[in-house]
């Protein structure tokens, strides 16, 4: 399992947006990443200065929504998660799950904002409860959030 240090993913995610910017050759990853970067210009300051990004204190706020948190590198990371689970469908069915919620609201971005509050519910749960994430009541969240529409 990979496990990035914070600053390898911030410097990711300031190159992946280095690179988009510049119109430079990406990995496929990176490529990914700039979709979502793109998605989010009022990340784009932050992404462009690494010295500052690497100092950035972001408060936690426990299992809040995904979305209004401020740190902008864990938005990013989900979205790219989320997009990560969907291209393999595991846990089994998020892909489904996702792209239903994106049919009903007619909107991928959001659809990822909605899949991120049950992701991080979930993450949530598992470090309170000291277990395995449970892939199961997430994906059941996603579909709870589709067929809620």
């Amino acid at each position: 399992m990979f496990a990035p240090t914070q600053a390898e993913v911030r410097r990711f995610f300031c190159s992946a947006y280095a690179k988009w910017r510049d119109g430079a050759p990406m990995e496929a990853i990176e490529q990914i990443a700039a979709q979502w970067i793109e998605l989010h210009p009022e990340y784009h300051t932050v992404l462009a200065d690494v010295d500052a990004a690497l100092e950035a204190q972001y408060p936690s706020d426990g299992a809040g929504d995904a979305r209004q948190m401020g740190n902008p590198f864990l938005h990013l990371s989900m979205h790219l998660s989320i997009s990560e689970q969907c291209s393999i469908d595991q846990p089994r069915g998020i892909r489904q799950a996702v792209e239903l919620l994106a049919r009903r609201k007619d909107d991928l971005h959001a659809a990822h904002h909605a899949a991120m509050d049950c992701l991080g519910q979930m993450l949530w749960d598992a470090q309170r409860n000291k277990r395995p994430p449970d892939g199961d009541a997430y994906v059941a969240c996603v579909q709870r959030r589709a067929t809620a529409l």
